[in-house]
């Protein structure tokens, strides 16, 4: 009996204690009720915006599935990162004036009664607050000096709303600040001192009314965007101490004074950026550049002398450089000298404070007066530069259109010159044609000329690319816009009728997830032997290709599921636009993850896709180039290896490495929801739905089919895609748990 009753005892006793621990560990996973309630009060201080709706009472806020538009995540009951981005317009796409101080509210703003300080006021309770974003809200008011109460905070985003006045100098308080994002706000006046937060990474304060000093940072800064703001100052001498900055955009501000060689050279920039301002001298020739520089525009400034040669036209294999209207010595599409120098006597620095702390009127007025006789005097000169400069334009082109006359047959090509842009009949075209408002520049004919200026003469330095398609060159228009234009020879000359065919096609190549074509010239030789020679002009996007961006671990935190998927879509309904926008459809591309380039919306854009010519190719040893029988499955294959990559996050370089990731995912969709969660790439998990990216999983295995009959058509790659987009939004919009909280049979 004794044994029998010690033994009821401790078995009571482990019960109780479990179920002890068991209440403990759902109390530490569920939000504290405090700041439960705290969400709720921004969600009614917010005027209940669409992404926040599903909000209730009852709704566990820890357990909420992180979306595109909010995210709130949890640690032991507290919050430690709160993201909300609403929809509404921001100020750069919306004019809202202020009158006398007091802010004009609008249809894109939130109502009169909103008070950003009591916003602050309630937000700030949020202890533990280590994230917040509030994007596109309508948010308007003065950042309150309540703002240091965010003790651990360490990033704030507030960009695209219509916050006005200072920054509040208590920002530089927040000692663990390490993201600091107000861009396309109303902000004005100085930049507050924030050199004192040392572990500060990113500066973003663009499309702004800021200045009119530089701001003065830590040495720890990575990233520093002050694009479009009224800073009128010179950029400090302390830059060269920025060792890990990488991106540095001042552009179209009013900076004055030299650029600082050393800027050039700090070791870890790779994008550079001070475009339409004001600066002057002359880059000294020893200047040298960091070998990870990348992009440089220095166009639209007042610099003189010549480039040193790291920023040169020599440099295009290592960097792009753009530097148009200055006033540099060697480079094309330059003031010349004396325009930039009447313009430097012009620019009046900020004027100085006297002890008193009154403006020396003096040399206010004079400077004022020196610079608008100057300023008058420049300007006419320049106009009567302008018409000399026109005039002699319109007689040298007139005298090569005679030179030309000699050498080509100008029959097809002058009739293209002369023809409007092409416009496709709405009965016959898909409906992916008949869409007039995608946002493309309109298409046009380009002639010789303008293009040999572009390329400097299709200089080898502007060489990209090589191959079957021809040559691929970089290029600058005078307008500043970057184009790429390839090259192609075809076999021989063709008739008027046949030559427009083609270019017909070539013109209907426009679509919002292709490398835009923007244009065309067309040189016909009069040796029939010879044949033509056509020019297509593409658009040029820089913000590197997807592959970049999957293996540069900055770029790929921002590829979870979601944006996996909407870059999927795209390729596939570029794909799909090239198989049936047009007749015949254009089939055979050259589709890879390094081809898929992505703007800066991370819209992806397919590139190097075959141009439907007769080309004049030359085969090596004699051999005849392969003919694929089946040249669209060939197509779907490709975006089968691209989804691999994008499901998997590994770089694929052969096809065995094609096989066997194959091979792992169809192990994973015969064993278990969680083994699918092991094969997929870590970086996206908790982000998607289960039926999502099994769809999508089971669609890349697919399209990787080894027998090309059985491979999907493209309609069928779209529905697909479709169908996993809508599974993860109702997912999403449902609250169900992340696949990493262990209950992945719900998602099922």
């Amino acid at each position: 009996m004794e044994k029998n009753f010690n033994f009821w005892v401790c078995f009571r006793l482990c019960f109780i204690s479990s179920v002890l621990v068991g209440f403990v560990s759902i109390s530490e996973a569920q939000v504290n009720p405090a700041e439960a309630r705290i969400l709720l009060q921004l969600q009614k201080y917010l005027e209940y915006p669409d992404s926040l709706k599903s909000w209730q009472q009852w709704t566990d806020f820890c357990f909420l599935q992180p979306s595109p538009s909010v995210t709130v995540v949890c640690s032991n009951g507290h919050i430690t990162e709160l993201t909300v981005i609403g929809n509404r317009t921001s100020p750069s796409h919306s004019l809202i004036p202020l009158k006398s101080g007091k802010f004009a509210v609008s249809d894109q703003t939130l109502s009169q009664k909103f008070s950003l300080d009591s916003l602050f006021t309630v937000i700030t309770k949020l202890t533990s607050l280590k994230k917040l974003s509030l994007v596109s809200l309508g948010i308007w008011g003065s950042l309150p000096s309540k703002i240091n109460r965010f003790h651990t905070l360490e990033v704030l985003n507030m960009s695209s709303n219509f916050v006005y006045g200072e920054i509040p100098p208590q920002i530089s308080s927040m000692k663990s600040l390490q993201s600091i994002i107000l861009a396309d706000n109303l902000l004005d006046g100085n930049i507050p001192d924030l050199s004192t937060l040392q572990s500060l990474q990113e500066l973003d304060l663009s499309n702004n009314q800021l200045g009119p000093d530089f701001p003065s940072l830590g040495s720890n800064v990575v990233s520093i965007i002050l694009r479009n703001n009224t800073l009128r100052s010179q950029i400090p001498s302390q830059i060269k101490s920025f060792n890990q900055l990488q991106r540095f955009d001042a552009s179209s501000n009013n900076l004055i004074g030299p650029i600082p060689p050393s800027v050039l050279s700090l070791p870890a920039l790779w994008y550079l950026n001070l475009a339409e301002n004001q600066l002057t001298g002359e880059l000294p020739k020893s200047t040298t550049c960091g070998k990870r520089l990348w992009f440089v525009d220095i166009s639209r400034n007042l610099l003189v002398g010549q480039l040193p040669s790291c920023v040169s036209s020599e440099a295009g294999k290592y960097r792009k450089v753009l530097s148009v209207w200055n006033c540099l010595s060697g480079s094309r599409f330059q003031h010349p000298a004396k325009f930039c120098q009447r313009q430097a006597l012009a620019v009046i620095p900020p004027p100085k404070k006297s002890s008193s702390g009154r403006l020396q009127d003096d040399e206010k007025n004079t400077g004022i007066k020196f610079g608008l006789i100057f300023g008058i005097i420049g300007g006419t000169i320049l106009f009567a530069g302008t018409v000399v400069s026109l005039m002699w334009l319109i007689c040298k082109r007139k005298s090569r259109d005679v030179e030309y006359l000699h050498k080509y047959d100008k029959s097809v090509g002058g009739k293209l010159a002369n023809r409007p842009s092409p416009i496709v009949d709405a009965k016959y075209g898909p409906k992916s044609m008949r869409m007039p408002a995608l946002g493309l520049p309109s298409f046009q004919s380009f002639t010789l000329q303008e293009l040999e200026e572009a390329t400097n003469n299709f200089d080898r330095v502007n060489l990209v690319a090589e191959g079957s398609q021809g040559q691929l060159y970089r290029g600058l228009l005078q307008s500043g816009t970057a184009i790429l234009v390839r090259c192609v020879k075809v076999k021989e000359k063709l008739s008027s009728k046949t030559l427009n065919q083609q270019l017909e096609v070539i013109a209907q190549l426009r679509h919002q997830n292709l490398v835009c074509v923007l244009g065309h010239c067309v040189i016909t030789y009069k040796d029939r032997h010879q044949g033509s020679t056509i020019f297509v002009v593409f658009e040029h996007v820089t913000n590197g290709s997807l592959r970049e961006h999957l293996t540069d671990w900055r770029r790929k935190d921002r590829l979870k599921w979601p944006q996996r998927m909407t870059i999927s879509m795209g390729v596939a309904k570029g794909v799909h636009f090239l198989h049936t926008g047009m007749v015949p459809g254009v089939f055979g591309n050259e589709l890879s993850i390094k081809n898929i380039l992505l703007d800066e919306s991370l819209t992806p854009k397919v590139s190097n896709y075959r141009i439907p010519l007769p080309f004049k190719v030359e085969v090596p040893n004699g051999q005849n180039a392969a003919i694929s029988i089946h040249p669209d499955k060939d197509d779907i294959y490709k975006v089968g290896v691209i989804l691999l990559e994008l499901l998997t996050g590994r770089q694929i370089t052969s096809e065995s490495q094609v096989d066997e990731l194959k091979q792992e995912l169809e192990r994973s969709l015969a064993e278990s929801a969680s083994a699918l969660q092991r094969a997929v790439d870590l970086s996206m998990k908790g982000t998607y739905a289960y039926q999502s990216i099994k769809t999508a999983v089971e669609l890349a295995v697919n399209c990787l089919c080894s027998d090309p009959i059985r491979r999907p058509p493209m309609e069928d790659v779209v529905w697909h895609l479709q169908y996993s987009i809508q599974a993860q939004q109702t997912w999403t919009s449902s609250g169900n748990l992340a696949l990493n909280s262990g209950n992945l049979g719900l998602n099922k």
